[in-house]
């Protein structure tokens, strides 16, 4: 029986890859026990304990760049959190005694890999994104693996000790339905082409106001086409379809609209013919395994401007378009979605371009990496 600790978070994006990593290393081996080790008041804490998993609190806060008499003061207190973390880390490995440790980014990995590198434990990290972050850089010295998503990320880990481009793990729903069947379940005819639009679980005002100019657009100009959209469940966006109403689209009584706070986004990514989004890793990864092209906004408010770098690897691919937020205007985006759903050769060529891009094996290239660490000869 194997003991795995797990630490990343901050974002769902750090959170589900190391849940799916631990689903791959159960697949294997049933009776592994493992830990989760998290900032306690980060998303982390919500997601593991709901997925059943052991929970221990790392308290720690990332470095503000911009010295602002705000920022400053939480420099301080983020300082005295990164000094505490390593007891606490070193503490909570001497009680779960791990055989191998994970790291799969934000800041509290950190110290986690960190220190149980230094007690001689085995530690490996998985980087989501094509531009890695700075954790996972300084972290990539110490482990004794790096898996990547993307093997644009290869040349930011030079001087690790071993990469392996593994892919991201995402969930079986994805691959359950096909198209027929979902539009059948959404009560949507096959001919006509489906857009889906999501500005991730809690939304974003960008893409929200995007779509209303879309939804605008086809209702004005008798565009017909199905859209699925979620705005997301974000307090603020909870009267988005008054909004939308109070502006003179209707979508309540339409046949062809489905516009809600949360959808089932395997049911509706199965039945879509294009997705309009952010860049996060996972959401992109999804796109890949569905071969699905995509029109993308990366948010400017992340970490080195990571979503642009993602959503370029889809674009040099050939699998969609990149609209930078400072180069946004509303004819440029109805027109870039519009290109698309006018032409199905497009839709099928990009969709075929996306689905070239996924790793189909990317849970037994995972599990054959940690393997190696976990298996003692």
């Amino acid at each position: 029986m194997y003991r795995v600790l797990l630490a990343g978070g901050g974002t769902a994006g750090h959170v589900n890859p190391a849940l799916a990593i631990a689903e791959i290393i159960k697949d294997k081996y049933p009776d592994t026990e493992f830990c989760f080790a998290g900032n306690p008041d980060k998303i982390e804490a919500q997601l593991v304990t709901k997925a059943g998993y052991r929970f221990e609190p790392v308290k720690i806060e990332g470095f503000q760049r911009k010295l602002t008499p705000g920022n400053i003061k939480r420099n301080f207190k983020a300082a005295g959190y990164l000094m505490k973390s390593g007891r606490t880390c070193k503490r909570i490995i001497k009680s779960f005694k791990p055989d191998l440790v994970v790291g799969t980014g934000g800041y509290v990995s950190g110290p986690v890999v960190r220190e149980a590198a230094k007690m001689g434990i085995k530690t490996a990290v998985h980087e989501q994104n094509a531009y890695a972050g700075v954790t996972n850089k300084i972290l990539s010295k110490h482990a004794d693996v790096v898996m990547l998503s993307v093997k644009e990320a290869k040349k930011y880990f030079e001087k690790a000790k071993k990469v392996v481009v593994t892919g991201l793990p995402v969930r079986k729903a994805f691959a359950k339905m096909s198209k027929q069947e979902a539009r059948k379940q959404l009560g949507f005819d096959m001919d006509t082409v489906c857009v889906l639009s999501t500005g991730g679980s809690l939304g974003s005002l960008t893409i929200n106001n995007c779509v209303e100019k879309l939804l605008k657009y086809y209702q004005d100009n008798g565009v017909k086409v199905n859209h699925i959209h979620s705005y997301g469940t974000y307090s603020d966006y909870k009267n988005y379809v008054q909004k939308l109403a109070d502006d003179g689209v209707n979508v309540a009584d339409d046949p062809h609209r489905i516009v809600d706070s949360y959808i089932n986004m395997p049911v509706a990514m199965a039945a879509c013919d294009l997705v309009i989004t952010r860049c996060g890793a996972c959401a992109l990864t999804e796109i890949e395994a569905m071969g699905r092209p995509a029109v993308m906004i990366p948010s400017p408010m992340v970490a080195e401007n990571h979503q642009y770098y993602n959503g370029m690897v889809l674009q040099n691919a050939g699998a969609g378009v990149v609209i930078e937020e400072k180069n946004l205007t509303d004819e440029l985006f109805i027109s870039t979605v519009m290109d698309y759903i006018g032409n199905r050769k497009k839709l099928e060529d990009s969709a075929a371009n996306a689905a070239k891009l996924h790793i189909k094996d990317t849970r037994e290239r995972i599990m054959q990496a940690l393997d190696k660490l976990l298996v003692k000869e």
